[in-house]
Order: C-alpha cells, then sequence, then structure tokens
C-alpha cells in the first residue's frame, strides 16, 4: 500500500468529476460512476489538512468488502474495485489501487437510513431533551450509551448544504411514499442485524450506522459507502460502559485534539500534528484488521 496521502484524485482521472464531497469524488465515466476514496478528513464540518494516509483505501476496502458481504441481503451498486480495468482513464494506477469503486448508476434516495442499537450522540442528545429520538418514545431512565431492546430506526432527510435533518417515520412516509418508507425500515435493519452480530463475533460493538440506498428501474439497491469508520459507529467491546464517553473506533484523536485545543470552529483550523495524523491512521487500519482478518 502506498503512504503517500491522496488529497484529491481530479489530476489522476481522465473523466468528468460530478462531485466533490468531503472525501469522496465522483466521475462520469458515462454507463457507469467512478468513486474515487480520497485521504481527506473533515471534523465540526471543515477538511482539514493534512490528508491522512491509507484513510481512503481502508474505507474503500472495507466498504468493498461489507457490500460482497451483504450482497444476498441486498443488491449493491458495486460493479468492481480493480483500478487496472480502468486502463487510460487513470495516470497513475499504482496511486489509486484500493481506492476506486466503479458503480451502477442509481437515482439517490434523499434519505439518510440511520439505525441505531445504543442511546449514544445524537440520539442521547435527543433523548434528553425530551425523552424520544426522532419522534420515537423510549422509557424513561435509560442511561448513556445503553443498548436498546431492539434496534430504533432514525431517518434524516439528505440536504446537500449544511447537516441532514433528523425526521420522523411518518415525515419520511410523507417523503418517499409509505411503501418504500416501509422497504428501506426492514432492510436497514437487517442489514444493521447482520452487522452487529458480525462485529460481535470480533470483538466490536456496532452502536449505529447510516445506510443510503437508490433506485435502478425501480428496485432498491445500496449505494455509496456500508459500516465504514465514516458510517458506523465502532466501539471497542474492552472499552465498552455506560454513562461515558466511549472512545470511537475512527477519526476520534482528530476530534480530540480539536476539541482540547484552542480552535474556535468557525476559521479553517492550523494543521493537524503529525502525531495525531499518525494516530488516526493507525486507528483506520486497526479497524480493517479486526473486521476482515
Amino acid at each position: 500500500m502506498s503512504v503517500r496521502a491522496i488529497s484529491t484524485a481530479v489530476d489522476l482521472v481522465n473523466a468528468p468529476l460530478l462531485y466533490k464531497g468531503k472525501v469522496r469524488e465522483l466521475y462520469d465515466l458515462g454507463e457507469h460512476y467512478l468513486i474515487v476514496v480520497t485521504d481527506r478528513i473533515s471534523a465540526f464540518d471543515y477538511v482539514l489538512e493534512p490528508a491522512v494516509p491509507e484513510k481512503g483505501n481502508v474505507l474503500n476496502r472495507l466498504a468493498a468488502f461489507w457490500f460482497e458481504q451483504t450482497a444476498s441481503i441486498e443488491p449493491n451498486h458495486v460493479v468492481h474495485t480493480d483500478v487496472e480495468k480502468l486502463g487510460d482513464l487513470v495516470t497513475d494506477p499504482s496511486l489509486l489501487k484500493d481506492r476506486i469503486m466503479v458503480t451502477k448508476k442509481a437515482e439517490r434516495i434523499d434519505i439518510e437510513c440511520v439505525v441505531r442499537g445504543y442511546i449514544t450522540g445524537g440520539g442521547w442528545r435527543q433523548y434528553q431533551q425530551s425523552g424520544s429520538v426522532n419522534g420515537i418514545t423510549l422509557p424513561q431512565g435509560m442511561k448513556k450509551n445503553e443498548r436498546f431492546a431492539a434496534p430504533i430506526f432514525t431517518p434524516a432527510a439528505k440536504n446537500d448544504v449544511g447537516h441532514d435533518e433528523d425526521i420522523s417515520f411518518d415525515r419520511m412516509k410523507e417523503l418517499v411514499g409509505e411503501e418504500l418508507a416501509h422497504e428501506l425500515q426492514v432492510k436497514s435493519l437487517q442489514l444493521y442485524t447482520f452487522a452487529h452480530a458480525y462485529c460481535e463475533q470480533r470483538g466490536i460493538i456496532l452502536a449505529d450506522c447510516k445506510f443510503e440506498f437508490g433506485l435502478i428501474d425501480g428496485k432498491v439497491i445500496l449505494i455509496d459507502e456500508l459500516f465504514t469508520p465514516d458510517s458506523a459507529r465502532f466501539w471497542a467491546k474492552e472499552n465498552y460502559a455506560l454513562n461515558i464517553e466511549i472512545d470511537s473506533m475512527d477519526k476520534e484523536p482528530v476530534r480530540t485534539y480539536l476539541a482540547n485545543s484552542d480552535w474556535d470552529k468557525n476559521s479553517v483550523p492550523d494543521p493537524l500534528p503529525a502525531e495525531v495524523v499518525a494516530e488516526t491512521t493507525r486507528r483506520y487500519q486497526d479497524i480493517y484488521r479486526r473486521l476482515t482478518e
């Protein structure tokens, strides 16, 4: 694996760039899309410097792994992940090895399908304020990080600008229709249940996660990414406890550093220290190893 951090693939791909997200870039190959996963890292809505070596290929390989593991549960958009098949479309295949995914073109459903198995993060903040999460009334007296009796489905309406909006299931039905809403709810809960059991066997707790779905010829498929540290909250089982802030297995070193710095969160932050970048690389590599080996 290359140790060079890739901040963008614009100069490496001979195809139109359709969309540049915080981490992923989407290129148009005609019949298919090309997704390139860069090493960019974001926190508090800012893309930070420098990029984190190996992050992108870990995210891409992990998503590909999970898409393969769950294909019998839900079809997905993956065509292939072999950079050599792109030929002249890529100027230096060695730099993009393990960080590309060629996918089918699907019509994105503008709902982020979130499943929570434990009350933490944004769900915990909602519960503290209202005793409910996304309109779901929960038992009184729950403790932070407590596991739900059964996972709950808490969708969000996707916004291309700004934060996604937490919505109730009833609101989701209004937005996409009752039949599709129920289908996405069932599929999301099935996927979470499968992955939670898989992770548990490897000493990892899948606390919550989010999915994106699309439509091809009216049929639902999984798109985007799947059970990566950027789309799921993983806890090492040995760190699990109630009423604490559990150190998640992702870019936590970056968030911790920024939270403890004098950065005002309203301006571009200073570059990350080398030791924070190195620890973040190690975190991403560790979760990949623990899940796939």
